[in-house]
């Protein structure tokens, strides 16, 4: 059994992660955990199985990362259950969902197939081939380095031309990436019930259809999103007084359809406003007003906002009361979810594991979000010159926020001098010992 050198704090979090699973394969959780943060090089399975000293099992941890992909909901529920205490968030709890592709290679990747590129990069490729992963983050705002993605959940998104492939063997059905998003919309509703807490949820414009509105205002959830320029708005309906109501349910839509460019292009009813977005004082110009709108069934609030290099935007919340203020932040603090797949990709080497199992891609994606998420929990409340330590780069800024790989970088540190400590204790160890280790520790890690 190999034995596990994660900190104090993230062996805890670890073990009650572990206890949602059976106990015959539980304790290898641990151990796997601590293969992937100190996996250098390429991010294969095969190196987090070198950098944790489990080469002689690896065939029960391939077996096991299916036996994480098959368990995701409970685990990312009890990775929510933990972090709420780190983390002591508000009265609103503020989510994203978003999609991001991962390339592979070869025909025998389940799941895998041709889609959309987001970023074609310099050759303009339009098309990739790999996974797709629709993605759940919790947005939280440190008190020093602003807004936080910790990811918890995510759905890999199959083409319906490609199911046909993998679904005789794992019982799937097609489910469209709205689908998808309003299900883990639906399972964080039912985790967060005993909280009491107003459950916020931002996604881009692609996921502001029907399909996903109705079922996540269903389960209790306020949406913001991005508008089209040429939605379908329509006038708040004329409510009359009890006396001379008509006969029928009272309308839900107005008569009068509302042309957002001409509420933009209009001088007048412009306002200003200082809020902080970005982790900074912005001054905005914007518009606000009530419209009722399809696709959310009803009534929604509408932010226009103006910037001199792109022009008018069109944000909407689902909820009419919002005010201004928690709109546009919360549009401002769904980059964060952005950053966290940059992290994923570059950080921790997301789509680089060489799987071909569909429940084994599942879990080797999730073990990833979760290491994200237990790192950044880990960090929370740590004192800046912990983190990182910039005096070796004179031409850093200093006042810069620490970045996720300076985290790990600083969890890996704490760790290895945790074990050095350990292994010093028993016996003497002279200072020069002492200072070559340091040296050696400033370099790996």
């Amino acid at each position: 059994m190999a034995r596990s050198i994660l900190p104090t704090e993230v062996a805890q979090w670890t073990s009650q992660l572990a206890g949602v699973l059976h106990a015959t394969c539980a304790w290898r959780l641990a151990p796997l955990t601590a293969g992937l943060l100190y996996a250098r090089g390429r991010r294969t399975v095969a190196s987090w199985l070198r950098a944790g000293g489990l080469g002689r099992d690896y065939q029960d941890y391939y077996y096991f990362l299916g036996t994480l992909g098959r368990n995701i909901k409970a685990l990312a529920g009890a990775l929510l259950r933990l972090a709420i205490p780190v983390i002591s968030p508000g009265q609103r709890l503020l989510f994203a969902i978003d999609d991001t592709p991962t390339k592979r290679y070869g025909p025998k990747v389940e799941g895998a197939g041709i889609h959309h590129n987001p970023t074609p990069g310099p050759a303009g490729q339009k098309f990739l081939y790999g996974h797709v992963w629709v993605t759940l983050s919790w947005l939280v705002r440190h008190r020093c380095w602003g807004t936080i993605g910790l990811p918890l959940l995510a759905a890999l998104y199959i083409r319906q031309v490609d199911i046909p492939k993998i679904a005789w063997l794992y019982r799937l059905r097609f489910q469209t990436k709205l689908e998808q998003a309003a299900s883990m919309v639906e399972w964080l509703a039912g985790w967060l019930r005993y909280l009491r807490k107003t459950l916020w949820v931002v996604v881009d414009g692609a996921y502001a259809k029907r399909p996903f509105l109705k079922r996540a205002q269903q389960a209790g959830a306020i949406v913001i999103s991005r508008l089209r320029k040429d939605a379908a708005l329509w006038s708040v309906p004329v409510v009359l007084p009890p006396g001379k109501r008509r006969r029928g349910k009272p309308r839900i839509y107005g008569k009068e359809r509302i042309s957002l460019a001409k509420r933009a292009g209009h001088k007048q009813s412009w306002q200003g406003g200082t809020f902080p977005l970005y982790g900074s004082e912005v001054q905005m110009h914007y518009k606000t007003f009530l419209a009722t709108y399809k696709p959310a069934g009803g009534l929604i609030r509408v932010v226009l906002t103006w910037d001199n290099s792109s022009g008018w935007r069109a944000y909407f919340c689902t909820d009419p009361n919002a005010r201004v203020a928690e709109i546009l932040e919360a549009v401002a603090d769904r980059a964060a979810i952005e950053q966290n797949f940059h992290d994923l990709k570059e950080v921790h080497g997301v789509g680089q594991q060489q799987l071909r199992s569909y429940w084994a891609n599942l879990g080797a994606y999730h073990l990833s979000l979760w290491l994200h998420t237990l790192i950044e929990l880990w960090a929370w409340a740590k004192p800046k010159h912990v983190i990182v330590d910039r005096s070796a780069s004179p031409w850093d800024d200093t006042t810069r926020r620490p970045s996720h790989a300076d985290r790990r970088n600083a969890l890996c540190r704490q760790s290895m001098q945790t074990e050095f400590q350990r292994e010093a204790a028993a016996e003497y160890v002279s200072a020069k010992i002492h200072r070559l280790w340091q040296r050696l520790l400033r370099l790996t890690a």
